[in-house]
């Protein structure tokens, strides 16, 4: 069995956790799909976590009447060892200044759900960098940069965990924080 590859750093009282593994089997409050307008089963994260959450995961999804680009809708985790799933919707990647903007609020719009229903733990995965092609530099970057901000200032959520799906966007999440961190000092 490979190795867990995990990089923790305390924030306050919290922690921000990045490491290489499946969403559908964390242990966090938590875990944030990567989703489509409509909710709906696909590939990537979302077809992933439809998959692991079972049927009812769909059932409750086409109640909810969609989610737009860059808002946040929650749901059970069913038959996920998550409780909930904080569904988020990505921009697909087009260069434009609105592109970060959208990736902000995604990941803002997720936390506030989390904060209002008592979620202390949460796991990300990196969104919008696989189908929709946003890159994964450029995601990091805005990822990371709101995750530090959240918790320096969010004092209920303790752990945001960044679930990465392969080596290669896990270095680019770690030189992005190693980089966070060396800024702040100087």
């Amino acid at each position: 069995m490979m190795e867990e590859t995990k990089i923790k750093i305390k924030i306050n009282n919290s922690a921000l956790e990045l490491t290489m593994g499946d969403i559908t089997q964390q242990d966090t409050d938590a875990v944030v799909n990567a989703a489509n307008k409509r909710l709906a089963p696909g590939g990537g994260v979302a077809g992933a976590i439809h998959r692991a959450a079972g049927p009812r995961l769909w059932e409750e999804c086409k109640k909810m009447g969609g989610c737009e680009t860059g808002a946040a809708k929650i749901t059970k985790g069913y038959n996920l060892p998550a409780e909930y799933v904080i569904h988020t919707v990505g921009p697909i990647y087009s260069g434009s200044p609105m592109d970060e903007k959208k990736l902000e609020s995604c990941y803002r719009e997720s936390i506030k759900l989390a904060v209002k229903h008592d979620i202390k733990t949460i796991s990300f995965p990196s969104i919008s960098t696989g189908y929709f092609r946003y890159p994964v530099e450029k995601a990091a970057e805005t990822a990371i940069k709101i995750m530090i901000d959240t918790l320096r200032k969010t004092p209920q959520i303790k752990l945001v965990r960044f679930v990465l799906y392969d080596e290669k966007t896990l270095d680019v999440y770690k030189k992005t924080l190693k980089r966070f961190l060396t800024e702040e000092k100087n």
